[in-house]
């Protein structure tokens, strides 16, 4: 027996009620996606190579991100007595300025000390690598936490799998066109073995086009590849928009051939990345598989965060169709300011 039966003045209330927590989680999935406006890119990190071309002589190249005309102020210090053999040398390159010079040690810069000065100020890291006249090389991670490390004479293999693999997890964590793109996905696939295949092709697609590109072999322009994605998000969200209202297409039928289309596209933005963090050049193989594994742990990740959330608030309260719909359009709006935004960097 229904319990409201016996005081059937409440059924208006309970059902007012029950509309509230509806509109609550509505609020909460719209309230979730505002915020990536801001932002559709990760947190580039800084980078600081150092290549010794001759002995106790070293070229160094410093890139650190910018905002708008402002860059980080941030240096490179090394606890040994250095001479800059030339004056340091500035360029912007769009999100980055790069700055080139020349020094020579005093004493060997195996064993001294290398700090970012500045980076405890920022909440970016700095990736370093150092790579000596013998063919040795060491690749280093730098926190705001940690802006320093001591210089070795060789690294091993796993130190260098192990720093690009956080570099990816960081990546695909900071990137919110490709996650929003996951996240389309997943409101389009609903049965979990379709997911499953989708994801797949996915990850399959954008490891293809992340070798290739890395590696030389294949090349497109950074900004038409950065409009695109966000293009292909908009796609995804008015697909989701489509199957709501019952009608059908090959995203829907198929999603596992968009996903791998659309991955494609992906990892061409993926490879920009890795390209701006720099690559060992003794490691390159290495260091391009660690990052996309590191890249698919995010995403496995990000993907088992969401479905937990869902599966909880499913527990507690039917998810209402509009708040799907919702999502779909916050997304899609979301993905066409970024669209116009690159558009326009594209023809500007």
């Amino acid at each position: 027996m229904n319990p409201l039966a016996k005081w059937p003045a409440l059924v208006p209330v309970v059902r007012a009620a029950m509309e509230c927590v509806r509109l609550a989680v509505l609020t909460a999935c719209v309230a979730m996606l505002v915020p990536l406006v801001a932002s559709a890119h990760e947190v580039r990190p800084a980078y600081l190579s150092v290549y010794e071309d001759a002995p106790n002589e070293f070229s160094v190249l410093l890139k650190t991100p910018m905002q708008g005309d402002a860059r980080l102020a941030l240096s490179a210090l090394f606890s040994g007595k250095i001479e800059k053999v030339t004056p340091i040398v500035s360029h912007p390159t769009g999100d980055a300025m790069v700055q080139t010079w020349r020094m020579r040690t005093m004493e060997p810069l195996a064993g001294q000390n290398v700090v970012i000065d500045g980076l405890q100020n920022t909440m970016t890291d700095a990736l370093v690598h150092v790579v000596f006249a013998n063919g040795n090389s060491w690749t280093a991670r730098l926190t705001p936490s940690e802006p320093s490390a001591v210089i070795p004479a060789s690294q091993s293999a796993w130190a260098v799998f192990i720093t690009y693999v956080r570099h990816g997890i960081e990546h695909i964590a900071f990137g919110f066109d490709h996650l929003l793109f996951v996240t389309g996905l997943m409101l389009i696939v609903r049965d979990w073995r379709k997911l499953v295949k989708a994801i797949t092709a996915f990850t399959a697609a954008h490891s293809i086009t992340l070798s290739c590109a890395t590696l030389g072999w294949l090349t497109l322009p950074s900004r038409p590849v950065e409009a695109m994605i966000a293009i292909s998000i908009v796609m995804v969200a008015a697909e989701v928009v489509r199957m709501e209202r019952g009608q059908f297409s090959l995203a829907i039928a198929k999603p596992w051939i968009v996903a791998f289309a659309f991955g494609l596209l992906h990892g061409f933005g993926f490879a920009g990345a890795l390209v701006e963090l720099g690559l060992p050049h003794s490691d390159i193989p290495l260091a391009l598989l660690a990052f996309n594994v590191g890249v698919e742990l995010g995403q496995l990740a990000f993907i088992a965060v969401i479905l937990s959330a869902v599966y909880m608030v499913s527990r507690i309260v039917a998810i209402p169709r509009q708040a799907i719909v919702a999502s779909a359009y916050t997304i899609g709006v979301i993905a066409a300011f970024w669209s116009i935004q690159r558009l326009d960097a594209m023809f500007s």
